[in-house]
């Protein structure tokens, strides 16, 4: 029986930011923010940096190119979010800096603090599950010790950032954030009551493609092990192939998340059921009010779909200030002096 293509899927995607969300469409992206009085607030770019060359179509390169993209977009969108909701006040010693040597210097700690992220996590995912499973001799054996150590440790660290009150609220924004684009997909009208319907568990999840990652991850290891015997005895060698082959680890795992963001069959569900599991932890049930910004970002990155007008429809916003009104009423009724000729 011939599957039916449904022209909406994988047409929208989305990140869950501190108290908002970002959706990419295909021509734009917004990222929405409510702040503490009640307020959403937008920043809205073309996608310039999916601007279409011929590499970015190829299997595999366009997955890598694509990630790329995404940690480019996410930094962005994160730090928009921050500024909105002014969580970033400097400490004395952060000015002290800026002040002695320069905005310059902000830039380079923030870049030193990316490098160690980056460099934490491919301990904490590549390197520690490597050495942690070395002592066994059966090389199949190795291989999958090492992949449910990475995914146990993932599993939690997960966990315990969502004991946070910030991050189980970024969660339920991401629960949202799923909410409305499977309510889009369907065809439904982005109301409240239709989204609040809708699974909070998506199959092309960014939970769902790191968990691809580390599945993808055995396979990799297994053949690492078949091709250059040496890494059975030298760990080290190893970790330093498997980093060397983690663009192809990521191109893998892409194009499965991408084909089965458009497709639902009986091995597309078995495939993508380990990362749809774990969304348990990484979403949460969205409020009214978070399902509202969810909303405003999608269709704010829909340009060619809703009007300006149409973005607002239906959401909750503040009341202005009692004098505000007045002043607008009073603008409009008030009439102009009429001056008489003598």
């Amino acid at each position: 029986m011939e599957e039916k293509k449904n022209s909406r899927l994988g047409k929208v995607g989305g990140q869950a930011v501190l108290e908002g969300i970002m959706m990419r469409g295909p021509q734009s992206y917004t990222t929405a923010v409510r702040k503490e009085d009640g307020t959403i607030i937008r920043d809205s770019h073309p996608n310039e940096i999916k601007k279409k060359n011929w590499f970015k179509k190829l299997p595999l390169v366009r997955g890598v190119v694509s990630f790329a993209e995404s940690m480019i977009l996410s930094f962005s969108t994160l730090s928009f979010a921050a500024e909105a909701l002014e969580i970033e006040e400097e400490t004395k010693f952060e000015k002290w800096l800026t002040k002695v040597f320069g905005k310059s210097l902000t830039g380079i700690v923030t870049a030193i603090g990316t490098v160690l992220g980056l460099v934490l996590g491919v301990g904490l995912f590549i390197v520690l599950p490597a050495f942690l499973s070395q002592f066994i001799k059966n090389e199949i054996a190795r291989k999958i010790v090492e992949g449910i150590l990475r995914i146990a440790i993932f599993l939690a660290y997960v966990s315990l950032v969502s004991l946070m009150k910030d991050i189980r609220r970024t969660f339920m924004y991401h629960g949202a954030e799923h909410k409305s684009i499977f309510c889009y997909e369907k065809g439904l009208d982005l109301t409240v009551e239709n989204i609040r319907k809708q699974k909070r568990f998506h199959p092309r999840c960014g939970t769902s493609f790191m968990i691809l990652m580390m599945l993808v991850g055995i396979l990799i290891g297994l053949a690492i092990g078949i091709v250059f015997r040496e890494t059975r005895e030298n760990t080290v060698l190893y970790v330093a192939i498997k980093l060397l082959l983690l663009p192809l680890t990521v191109g893998i795992g892409y194009e499965i998340i991408r084909f089965a963001g458009r497709h639902d069959n009986a091995l597309i569900r078995f495939i993508t059921a380990p990362g749809l599991w774990i969304q348990r932890i990484t979403t949460k049930e969205p409020t009214d009010d978070m399902i509202e910004v969810a909303i405003v970002a999608l269709k704010s990155a829909l340009t060619e779909e809703f009007s300006e007008e149409d973005v607002f429809v239906g959401i909750t916003l503040p009341e202005p200030p009692a004098e505000d009104v007045e002043a607008e009423q009073t603008e409009k009724t008030e009439e102009p002096a009429v001056t008489e000729e003598k």
